[in-house]
């Protein structure tokens, strides 16, 4: 059995006040001037600690509040109160929610599983990933635990193309030759970032958490500097030029190399392979409606990894976009449908945006994913998207220390491998390859509402 594979974390300091869901309101006028306020008696000495964020403007009152209600309670003439913050309001968008980016922070932070407490009390489908409820059945399968320790589980992925069986001669040696494979322990790639500050901070602190956490980033011809070449062998190089125009040291070194789609890849494939035969290439594909046709023939034409990417909210490109769970779904069916899923490796990316979306989209069929955005988070983004139109960044991502910014990474992995292992165990399963494609294990929305209201109005 190989050795488990754990990722430290440990408390990582904001280096901003945190934007909380309530702030606090301390009214002066009408104050009793009681002889013993009832700040003084905050056992979390929130009064004492309060201060000002001159690169904010922001009171910390509210981030180091700790939602006791001491105060609100014991102040006889109910000056102070606790309401909602409007600056939480204005994070993110629809899909990138307030809650998602403050969970998201608070893993950075903590390296822990967010809890919300004594229960669910919001909706129970929506749109997207909400739509799809994971069935974590005990009474079918008996439970693993892994996060404890006492048994094994495996998130260990392949990638590349696999053989569908083997040929021996007649002295009984191999003549078959397997294609080249890359192992991840985390089924989990760094992609590239659809909009940053500029990034070269950035991109070291991906790097950093990337070469400890064992996984890669991808990261573009035209942004790798001299001084990332000793992360060579953790950075998928993503061809966002000539390949003349590259050298063929850093693509004779390269593990993995990534190429936008066209029509000609295939023949860019066999080039690169010619100055590399090792290296495991990837087709990065924008999701469509002929998306999984696309898959199928280059799957069939020798492709040994596609990636399949979405927009920020997880949709394709369309008229009436899909998004990309129910795509994901499409594409892998086909695959099994011709009898050539198990010979392709699927990378799929967009509308990430926690723990809980990586489980689910491997269930809908795909062996690894890729994120972007909850990177950016980490390091205490807010997802203002400011930096796309030349404003400064309001938390100076630019400047962040490469050491820092690779810690909080490392948490935010470290709290969702917690989490797929969870999953994994509740459903009784030792490795993550088993939860690819297992639609079984999972109920979708649309296809419940279609069975329950299929038979109204019509007569027996």
């Amino acid at each position: 059995m190989p050795l488990k594979y754990h990722i430290h974390s440990a408390p990582v300091s904001n280096r901003f006040p945190k934007i909380t869901k309530s702030g606090v309101i301390a009214w002066e006028e009408g104050c009793l001037k009681c002889a013993r306020c009832v700040k003084k008696d905050c056992v979390y000495k929130v009064y004492e600690k309060r201060d000002l964020d001159g690169r904010q403007m922001l009171d910390s009152l509210d981030s180091v509040c700790m939602d006791c209600f001491r105060c609100v309670q014991g102040c006889p003439n109910r000056l102070i109160q606790k309401g909602m913050n409007p600056t939480y309001k204005t994070l993110g968008d629809r899909y990138w929610t307030p809650e998602i980016i403050t969970d998201l922070w608070f893993q950075a932070e903590t390296g822990r599983i967010p809890v919300s407490g004594a229960g669910y009390g919001g909706p129970f489908s929506g749109i997207g990933f909400d739509a799809m409820w994971t069935d974590m059945s005990e009474i079918v399968r008996p439970t693993r635990d892994g996060i404890h320790g006492r048994e094994y589980i495996s998130t260990t992925v392949d990638l590349g193309r696999k053989l569908m069986m083997l040929d021996f001669d007649g002295t009984g040696e191999m003549i078959s030759v397997p294609p080249p494979l890359v192992e991840i322990p985390l089924p989990i790639i760094f992609d590239l970032l659809p909009w940053s500050p500029p990034r070269e901070r950035i991109i070291r602190s991906m790097l950093k958490a990337a070469k400890i956490l064992g996984t890669f980033l991808i990261v573009r011809a035209s942004d790798l500097e001299p001084d990332l070449i000793p992360y060579v062998s953790n950075i998928m190089l993503h061809l966002d030029r000539q390949l003349d125009s590259v050298d063929r040291n850093l693509i004779g070194t390269s593990r993995m190399i990534e190429v936008p789609y066209n029509e000609d890849v295939l023949s860019l494939q066999r080039a690169i392979k010619e100055i590399n035969p090792s290296v495991v290439t990837v087709i990065r594909v924008s999701l469509d409606p002929g998306s999984s046709a696309r898959v199928l023939d280059l799957t069939r034409a020798g492709a040994e990894v596609i990636h399949l990417c979405a927009d920020e909210q997880g949709l394709e490109k369309a008229k009436e976009p899909l998004f990309i769970k129910d795509r994901m779904k499409e594409i892998h069916l086909r695959l099994v449908e011709n009898g050539v899923r198990d010979q392709i490796t699927l990378l799929a990316g967009g509308g990430i945006a926690m723990a809980e979306h990586m489980a689910k989209l491997i269930i809908c069929g795909a062996d690894a994913l890729t994120i972007d955005i909850p990177l950016l988070v980490a390091m205490e983004c807010r997802v203002c998207r400011r930096c796309k139109t030349g404003i400064a960044c309001p938390v100076e991502l630019e400047k962040i220390d490469p050491v820092w910014g690779s810690e909080r990474i490392m948490n935010l992995m470290a709290g969702w491998h917690n989490q797929l292992l969870e999953i994994l165990g509740a459903m009784g399963m030792r490795e993550v390859r088993r939860l690819r494609g297992e639609m079984g294990r999972a109920m979708f929305f649309e296809d419940l509402e279609r069975e329950v209201f299929a038979a109204m109005g019509k007569r027996s």
